[in-house]
């Protein structure tokens, strides 16, 4: 059941029950919510002439994060945002196009068809086409996680030995798929019993950093303050574990929301529905207006001509 809590900026929090409870382990509470999930991408993951029925999955929960809703206090109804256009005003959707800037407040056109012409077909092969050690590959590149699921029994004997093999030679398998109309680059590894994807950036896609770090001083550091940072460092070493860090503000925005739930006088608002907001009717008010006065001629002025 979805509720909405009021604060007092008027915005407003709408979420669905459960959260992850605290006695719920995180890998098992990972595993529910994988079952829960809704495949992004179906087809063959393929290697050379071996070829497996995969489906890829977000690693990722959106439902982790809060999100608000801007509220019409006195009304109790979510703010909308109509299209506008300077000196024009409210536009019909159907007018409108998409447009590249090439200058100021210059823009090329591009039609909806020749977007349609370039858009890719959504190929259902993700085959390995190369393989690299995962260190070869610089933090920069990766964006995503997902994960790739063998879609039945009949799959998973092929599954595990590519997710083995990989193990074994620790390379990663790089290669592109096609997900929405885009190409995307991904990288394949071992991922406990199953296997990641990470999608990756193109090469195009970042930034050079010598810009950014051309001030700092080639200089090298001071022998005894390397020493105590080094001797910091090792004692503040030790293996990963995601669990030992928490998003303070989540947490402490997640309590908040509880307690406003639970206490009886928070203010909770409700939205009459109607068949159109005021606003709108306005806006087509002034539409109409406006259309008749095109088609009404203007009266001429002095009056009537006196008969002769």
């Amino acid at each position: 059941m979805t509720s909405v809590i009021c604060f007092g900026t008027n915005l407003s929090i709408q979420f669905a029950e459960p959260f992850a409870p605290d006695s719920v382990r995180s890998d098992d509470w990972s595993k529910g919510i994988l079952m829960a999930s809704r495949a992004l991408w179906k087809g063959q993951l393929r290697l050379s002439l071996v070829s497996i029925p995969v489906e890829i999955h977000s690693a990722t929960k959106s439902s982790s994060s809060i999100s608000f809703r801007q509220i019409h206090e006195p009304s109790g109804k979510p703010v909308k945002y109509q299209k506008t256009v300077a000196g024009i005003g409210p536009i019909d959707t159907k007018d409108i196009v998409k447009g590249y800037e090439t200058g100021d407040d210059n823009y090329m056109l591009i039609d909806p068809e020749e977007l349609d012409a370039i858009r890719l077909e959504t190929k259902k092969t993700f085959e390995l086409v190369q393989f690299v050690d995962a260190c070869e590959i610089s933090p920069l590149y990766f964006d995503k996680p997902y994960y790739i699921v063998p879609t039945d029994d009949l799959a998973q004997d092929a599954y595990r030995v590519i997710r083995d093999a990989l193990r074994t030679a620790g390379k990663v398998g790089l290669g592109q798929f096609t997900m929405r109309g885009k190409e995307y680059l991904g990288a394949v590894k071992p991922c406990g019993d199953g296997l990641l994807m990470e999608t990756l950036h193109y090469a195009d896609e970042l930034r050079n950093a010598d810009p950014l770090f051309n001030d700092i001083a080639d200089e090298t550091s001071d022998k005894d303050l390397l020493e105590v940072a080094t001797a910091l460092i090792d004692r503040k070493s030790g293996p990963f574990d995601a669990a030992a860090f928490t998003d303070h503000y989540s947490k402490a925005l997640h309590d908040l929301i509880e307690a406003k739930r639970k206490n009886r006088k928070t203010k909770h608002v409700a939205a009459a529905e109607d068949d159109a907001s005021q606003g709108e009717n306005v806006v087509d008010l002034m539409a109409a207006l406006k259309q008749s006065l095109k088609g009404t001629k203007t009266p001429a002025k002095g009056g009537r001509k006196k008969a002769s």
